[in-house]
């Protein structure tokens, strides 16, 4: 097999050195797609179809190389010719399919379903401008289209082509390929993304993300989660959930019966996982193409119920898809009949109204039909499957508790280790040994070095060189200087007020009035936040105004900025996270107890080295139980008590807000330092919702987070135990790799050969 040098020169007729940064990139993502092209699929009688509106798999080159084999190999050859990975991995644009932890665990579950060498594919759809590009402008959000597509990337075109009908036209969509590559496997996986050939890029600005909403065939998909704020935007939203569905169906059923399958035995060649409920329209799907295949009704729902397993991700309302059933009607009026029938059977069948699918106001909960006609529903953490069982899908669980299970998530270690921090990777493979690439229990080996004072100076270096890395990419991205000497307290996530970056931002304000009193840290703190809002929740929109506005108020007082920084990164990515995570000390994991389904960024930071300040949320409550008390902060209502104060509607901001401890920091939103700085009417809106309403509750816990983040601050001088804890939760961390969860799966849910 060719060098890449040899590679270079026979293609491209010019040696390595010669080529151009850009010229050395193009040059070696074809030379990774040929090498990845050569590898034969993994197959097996039963394969899984992961269908998911989001992936968000990040840059590709070096996992690639990594997963390949060739990593090392690469890196020397191109430093011997005068470049260097990084530079040509700066290059590289990053995919724009996903925006959170849904489209990241999806990435994960890829890399870790084709490293455990089982049959299955992601199923998705080629957002051209994905989410959007976040950038700042006045201290506000503004969303403009994320040009990521270009005549050289990941993505294969095929041949694989369907017709999708929709009420009053047909569209014929194109599928494209990204290979999916084990780590050191012989044999790949792929990621179906479905596009359509009439989509026109021109209906969008340069500077804005409108466009015609009601041209369904030019803009179908142009962005992942178009604004659903009015009815043009449901409607496409519908439109795109059918399109990918009904394209993930057609290929299955054409794989299958490849294989051999007669459709009668359908379930024994695949098995579909609804990843959320956006494509839960799968299910009458099916039920619809089976039937024009000669099967009749009932036996077509056996075959579907016996094949199809949801996986919940939240119990956020807004979330669990409740479509109208008139929306459905107008777009895809053949399925109408068919959830109808599936309605009418479970009430027959039930008397109680909150499991039917289609409800009194006429819309067709998604939810409730992947349960009803699954044969799985997992939540994704310990708690958040209770929370299910015992709260929001009691209903459901009474009926069918063989249905239930939990599987944890889990992150690739490969990505967040191997590629994220090479050098904290070799230290571990100098100490333990390499096989914790391939089985991350084995980390446990750590334990023995907690207080191995070598171990620990060496793992105090990486972090220093990690922040360093940041620095480097703070300034070269967006022209912002941190001090790499500093704390750094790291909140990346979507932004959502159940995250309660607010309660974060308002840790800030106590921050920076307390220095304004003379009260000046042991250490200078950088707190750096990142994350995008949805452009129609206009409250997320006015939290980035609040941080940015603050960030720009402590930047210019010369009495505060030698101590406290306040940075919010510019549409954060995983090539951010990437940066982010290995330099952070202080991993802020800080929802409202009940309302964080899992969470994976807790997980990276963890493996990362730094120290959990969280909630006893999610998949926290399995850090904790791993860790033990002295090696996290907890803080914060339980998701017990949390929920008795929904149930009892006896929670009261303004109650909170009258303590003297907590008024100053939430009048000081609209102080005329603030104002100043902002746009009045944000920061008002913001403070009124606080004072009047704060649905997730930020003033009930914030005098807590704001002493336990200062014993956090004293706590990090103590080094050799600070330390110690480090090693405790990257010892600890084994548990949240991906392989183990998608083991799990295969075990409990998949079956697969």
């Amino acid at each position: 097999m060719q060098t890449l040098k040899q590679y270079v020169e026979s293609n491209y007729h010019k040696s390595l050195g010669e080529c151009s940064k850009e010229e050395v990139y193009v040059a070696l993502l074809h030379y990774t797609k040929e090498k990845s092209a050569a590898l034969p699929l993994n197959e097996g009688k039963k394969k899984v179809y992961y269908i998911s509106a989001e992936f968000l798999i990040g840059k590709l080159l070096s996992n690639n190389l990594i997963n390949l084999g060739i990593y090392d190999e690469v890196k020397e050859e191109l430093e011997a010719e005068g470049h260097t990975l990084a530079e040509i991995e700066e290059i590289e644009l990053e995919p724009s399919l996903g925006n959170g932890g849904l489209g990241r665990l999806a990435a994960c579950f890829l890399d870790s379903i084709a490293t455990l060498g089982l049959a299955g594919d992601g199923v998705g759809l080629n957002y051209h401008f994905g989410l959007f590009e976040q950038k700042f402008k006045d201290n506000q959000q503004n969303a403009v289209p994320n040009n990521w597509l270009t005549p050289d990337s990941w993505l294969v075109p095929t041949s694989v082509s369907y017709e999708v009908p929709f009420a009053n036209f047909t569209l014929k969509s194109k599928m494209f390929n990204i290979d999916v590559l084990g780590y050191e496997q012989s044999h790949k996986n792929q990621l179906h993304l479905f596009d359509v050939d009439t989509i026109d890029e021109s209906l969008v600005h340069d500077d804005s993300i409108a466009f015609d909403k009601t041209k369904i065939a030019e803009n179908l998909t142009l962005f992942l989660y178009p604004d659903d704020s009015d009815e043009q935007g449901e409607l496409l939203r519908i439109y795109q959930q059918y399109f990918m569905v009904s394209n993930g169906a057609q290929l299955l059923l054409d794989e299958a019966v490849a294989k051999g399958s007669n459709l009668h035995d359908l379930a024994e060649y695949a098995t579909v996982q609804i990843n959320d409920t956006h494509p839960s329209m799968v299910i009458p799907e099916l039920i619809r193409l089976l039937g024009e295949r000669g099967i009749e009704f009932d036996e077509a729902v056996e075959i579907v119920r016996s094949m199809t397993a949801y996986t919940n991700h939240t119990i956020l309302a807004e979330a669990l898809e409740k479509w109208p059933l008139h929306y459905l009607e107008q777009v895809v009026p053949h399925l109408v009949p068919i959830i109808k029938e599936l309605d009418a059977r479970v009430r027959a069948q039930f008397d109680d109204a909150s499991v039917a699918i289609i409800d009194e106001h006429n819309r067709v909960h998604m939810a409730n039909m992947d349960i009803h006609y699954g044969y799985s529903v997992n939540g994704v953490a310990a708690l958040h499957t209770e929370i299910l069982k015992q709260s929001e899908l009691k209903n459901f669980y009474e009926i069918y508790p063989e249905k239930f299970n939990n599987k944890t998530n889990g992150i690739t270690f490969r990505r967040w280790l191997l590629h994220a921090n090479p050098e904290l990777a070799k230290l571990l493979d100098r100490t333990i040994g390499k096989e914790y690439r391939h089985d991350a229990t084995k980390l446990e080996a750590l334990k023995a070095h907690t207080h191995d004072l070598e171990f620990q100076e060496a793992l105090k270096g990486i972090k220093r060189n990690n922040k360093l890395r940041l620095k480097h990419f703070l300034q070269e991205h967006q022209g912002v200087t941190v001090k790499e000497d500093s704390i750094f307290d790291v909140q990346i996530k979507r932004m959502h007020e159940y995250k309660r970056q607010q309660m974060n931002a308002l840790y800030v304000i106590y921050k920076y009035l307390d220095i304004k009193n003379g009260n000046i840290p042991a250490k200078p703190i950088t707190i750096i936040f990142g994350g995008k809002a949805a452009p129609a929740y206009v409250i997320a929109q006015d939290i980035i105004h609040l941080i940015l506005c603050l960030s720009e108020l402590i930047a210019n007082d010369p009495e505060v900025s030698p101590h406290l920084q306040v940075v919010m990164v510019e549409n954060y990515n995983v090539t951010a996270a990437t940066h982010l995570i290995p330099a952070a000390d202080i991993s802020e994991q800080i929802s409202l107890a009940s309302k964080e389904a899992s969470g994976t960024g807790n997980m990276k930071f963890m493996l990362n080295g730094a120290l959990t300040l969280g909630t006893l949320d999610g998949a926290n409550v399995e850090i904790h139980e791993l860790v033990g008390d002295e090696n996290i902060y907890v803080f914060g209502e339980d998701s017990d008590t949390v929920i008795k104060h929904y149930e009892n509607s006896d929670y009261h901001s303004h109650s909170y807000y009258e303590r003297e401890a907590i008024r100053p920091l939430v009048d000081f939103i609209v102080s005329d330092a603030l104002v100043s700085l902002g746009n009045r009417e944000r920061l008002e809106r913001l403070f009124n919702e606080l004072i009047n309403k704060d649905w997730f509750m930020t003033l009930l816990d914030l005098e807590d987070y704001i002493q336990t983040k200062e014993r956090m601050l004293v706590d990090y001088h103590d080094r050799e135990n600070w330390i110690a804890k480090v090693i405790t939760n990257i010892a600890m961390a084994g548990f949240f790799s991906s392989d183990r969860t998608i083991e799990d799966y295969n075990r409990d849910i998949w079956k697969l050969n």
